[in-house]
């Protein structure tokens, strides 16, 4: 069977509850037409690049699936109609990601020794900056 990813985002004032009975609605369509979901993961409530009908964040979710392409399309028509979905995507793929998604990873990587995520190196000592040079001498007659 072909292999796909879908991801959905659901609206901002959902429960994670309510995230999860969604990724669990999406994955009792996909058994019940014959495919099965390999693997699930919620990236949690993030903002958004832009507005989308109002919401400013929404819960992302995506789902690692192995079904027949008449599953996809029942999924996607139920996706269309439910209200909590805000926007959805699937792709096929020719093989499914082993271990967490890159979006996952980013979450580990970015946290420092303190939790806090990267902050653009601010507050911090740069090191050495070899690749510069020493700067040039100023002008005097530019000061005055």
């Amino acid at each position: 069977m072909p292999l796909y990813e879908h991801v959905f985002l659901a609206r901002q004032d959902l429960a994670q509850a309510q995230v999860d009975a969604l990724a669990e609605n999406a994955t009792k369509i996909l058994e019940d037409n014959g495919g099965k979901v390999v693997k699930t993961e919620t990236w949690g409530l993030r903002n958004l690049a832009y507005r989308i009908a109002k919401n400013r964040k929404a819960h992302y979710v995506a789902l690692d699936i192995d079904a027949p392409a008449p599953a996809i399309a029942e999924l996607e028509r139920q996706t269309n109609i439910n209200e909590d979905v805000i926007r959805f995507l699937t792709i096929r793929v020719d093989e499914h990601e082993s271990g967490p998604s890159a979006m996952m990873r980013r979450g580990e990587r970015d946290r420092g020794p303190r939790g806090d995520g990267d902050r653009g190196g601010f507050g911090r000592d740069r090191g050495d900056r070899g690749d510069r040079g020493d700067r040039a001498p100023r002008n005097e007659e530019l000061e005055a």
